[in-house]
């Protein structure tokens, strides 16, 4: 109960203030970061968390699930095809980059090695601009930035989980799991995509019957029992739930608009509710013992990951586009590490491999400077597009602050402006 308190707190302070970090460098997302390490056992004792208690994978597991649920819902194919460009390259050529780069400072600043040091660039590799949302939501900043922002990091998750599954089980104690580890992880993608597509097919021919069918007040909790089913029999199955949700909430809004539509309101903000309940159990893992378990070379490692590969290696991948200079030095700068780097860390850690531990450090630093630097540089840059109105609190059109939905809507790529939030 105590923890349910302290998450009540922090979301009544978080709500109340708002506002105010939607105009300043302040972020609902950092207080509830900043919350859970306060009543940790590194500072005040109220609650005890540790990386491998329950409540910290089930929580990270869930917010992971039901961001990439409603995340899919936004995927507009056709926009997708006259916008990919541009992201295609982030995805194609910087993440790739990215991913090397980060290896190569792991081994060789770090001291990690070489399966594990490539392990690291694989878990930090995507991105999340959940805490960049004063970029990413607002109409006035160009819409080529913002489809690349949005694209990039919707489908950057996805992309990193295999590579994520085949390091660990690299790196792990016997050769027999790791030859065996690229067909059972397939498989589990696999079952996890025909799921994800499959149950809302089934469900929507089930409304099509003349005697079924909901009634408007119940429409919403349509999309709701698709994902909690399709949770359940990701882990009864085996089967991928990541790719599961977002192909399942991509799936739902091209075979219902109108199951979309009403579910929207209460998606995001059951998934703004498990995002936040992922940040404040996070939180409580960054005790000053973690912080103090890195090595100076980890620290470097984590300064060199936000301020130098991720720019350089998204800069490097749009040479020669369309892009302004300005453009492409905020998307270059806003790569955050967020949710998905969350739980694939924990998956490094719950791996039992030889370095798990070090790279869980190493991981867990970087996400929390992560989380502070860009949540709360977001709105000073977005200043620099004319973006006044930051607070989207009474008279603003949207009515939407800084963290009201998800950052990684991708409702933008037609250039209509505005997100679902953050």
């Amino acid at each position: 109960m105590v923890l349910v308190m302290v998450f009540g707190v922090a979301l009544l302070v978080a709500v109340l203030l708002s506002g105010l970090a939607a105009r300043t460098v302040l972020s609902t997302s950092l207080l509830f970061l900043v919350g859970g390490a306060l009543v940790s056992d590194g500072f005040l004792g109220l609650i005890h968390i540790t990386p491998d208690s329950g409540i910290v994978s089930v929580t990270a597991d869930l917010a992971l699930f039901a961001v990439l649920f409603t995340d899919g819902m936004h995927v507009s194919l056709p926009r997708l095809r006259a916008n990919w460009r541009n992201p295609a390259r982030a995805l194609g050529l910087g993440m790739p980059l990215a991913f090397v780069f980060m290896g190569l400072v792991a081994h060789y600043v770090a001291g990690l090695d070489w399966t594990t040091s490539f392990l690291v660039g694989a878990v930090l590799a995507p991105t999340d601009p959940v805490f960049a949302s004063a970029i990413v939501g607002r109409a006035e900043v160009p819409a080529k930035l913002r489809q690349l922002l949005n694209v990039e990091s919707g489908v950057n998750d996805g992309l990193a989980l295999p590579v994520v599954l085949l390091l660990i089980a690299a790196a792990g104690p016997t050769a027999g799991t790791a030859a065996a580890a690229p067909g059972k992880i397939a498989l589990e993608l696999l079952l996890g995509l025909v799921l994800g597509i499959a149950l809302p097919l089934v469900v929507n021919g089930l409304v099509r019957f003349r005697l079924l069918g909901a009634e408007p007040k119940l429409q919403p909790l349509l999309p709701l029992a698709i994902g909690v089913l399709l949770y359940a029999a990701c882990h009864l199955t085996h089967a991928n739930p990541y790719l599961a949700a977002f192909s399942a909430g991509a799936a739902l809004a091209h075979t219902s608009p109108e199951a979309k539509a009403s579910f929207e309101p209460l998606g995001e903000a059951l998934a703004e509710l498990a995002k936040f309940a992922a940040l404040l159990v996070f939180g409580a893992l960054l005790t000053p013992r973690l912080f103090g378990d890195l090595s100076l070379g980890g620290y470097a490692a984590v300064v060199l990951a936000i301020v130098l590969i991720r720019p350089a290696s998204l800069l490097l991948s749009l040479l020669g586009t369309r892009i302004s200079r300005k453009e492409k030095l905020v998307a270059a700068w806003f790569g955050p590490k967020g949710f998905a780097s969350v739980v694939y860390g924990l998956l490094v850690l719950q791996s039992g491999i030889p370095q798990g531990e070090e790279a869980f450090t190493l991981i867990a630093v970087c996400i929390a400077f992560s989380i502070i630097a860009h949540s709360s540089t977001d709105v000073p840059i977005a200043r620099a597009f004319d973006v006044e109105d930051l607070a989207g609190i009474p008279g603003e059109e949207d009515g939407r602050g800084e963290e009201s939905g998800r950052a990684k809507d991708l409702q933008p790529l037609g250039g209509t402006g505005g997100t679902s939030g953050s």
